[in-house]
């Protein structure tokens, strides 16, 4: 492999993936060689962004960009993630997944087929370093403080709930503690619904609100006094292409799944 590496980025014409794609372009060390968007194929990339054409076709699928590539970066939808994941896979394509939606089992079932073809995968709900310092931070808190929930606040027109972001924490939290219920969500009276989703052991709560992007926000509480760590998401995609591309230069030296861009940056181990 040269030091250059060749990318292709899936759902390059999406908020967070052209960002993303823009951030491939401008580095000396990455060389974008294919870009999917099902909504754009057969499209330039440029006149799909309505810039000057940029000489890459757009193509509909995965593994049609894939020959020439290095690493794919999905930035798609949950229903697509994870066939898009294996098809790179399988042709011995390292992976960086900032795509929502996957659970631990996915991952569980991606990291088989990523040893098995000898890849690396870097999945991150959330590819800001900002938001990986906070997860770090919130996975050191639950070690003394076990009891606490989390709050996912999202656009009015985020599709899945939780976000990424929050599924991913609660997962990584389950490896430290689980949090105690003092009381029993079947003994809730009224309507249980309002206690939450348990993600793993903690209890999770999605809002989804116009004016938010994505914020996370974990409560942890002990006898008369509590501990809030919150991550805030701005209007534009510019966090997450910072910790994208760092992934990308990362995820050649790895073999199987590594979640969770603090992972990644600080070596926690689950």
């Amino acid at each position: 492999m040269s030091n250059v590496l060749n990318v292709v980025v899936a759902g390059a014409t999406g908020w967070t993936g052209r960002a993303v794609s823009e951030g491939v372009l401008a580095a000396s060390d990455l060389n974008l060689v294919g870009a999917t968007s099902r909504t754009h194929a057969g499209v330039d990339l440029g006149t799909a962004w309505a810039v000057e054409p940029l000489g890459l076709s757009v193509v509909a699928f995965v593994d049609q960009a894939l020959d020439d590539a290095d690493v794919l970066i999905d930035y798609t939808a949950p229903q697509a993630v994870k066939a898009n994941v294996m098809a790179a896979i399988s042709s011995g394509v390292h992976v960086v997944v900032g795509t929502s939606g996957l659970s631990a089992a996915d991952y569980e079932e991606i990291d088989v087929a990523a040893r098995e073809h000898r890849v690396g995968v870097v999945a991150s709900g959330n590819f800001s370093v900002t938001a990986a310092m906070a997860t770090a931070v919130t996975v050191l808190a639950a070690r003394f403080l076990p009891q606490r929930e989390v709050i996912d606040y999202a656009s009015a027109g985020k599709p899945d709930a939780p976000s990424g972001t929050s599924r991913e924490l609660a997962e990584r939290l389950s490896s430290v503690s689980t949090s105690p219920l003092v009381v029993p969500v079947d003994e809730t009276i009224g309507w249980p619904e309002a206690r939450g989703a348990d993600i793993a052991g903690t209890r999770v709560h999605s809002l989804r609100l116009p004016s938010f992007v994505v914020s996370t926000e974990v409560v942890f509480a002990a006898e008369d006094e509590r501990l809030t760590i919150r991550h805030d998401a701005g209007s534009t995609a510019a966090p997450y292409v910072a910790g994208t591309l760092l992934a990308v230069r990362a995820v050649p030296g790895i073999v199987g799944v590594v979640r969770g861009l603090d992972t990644l940056l600080l070596g926690a181990a689950d």
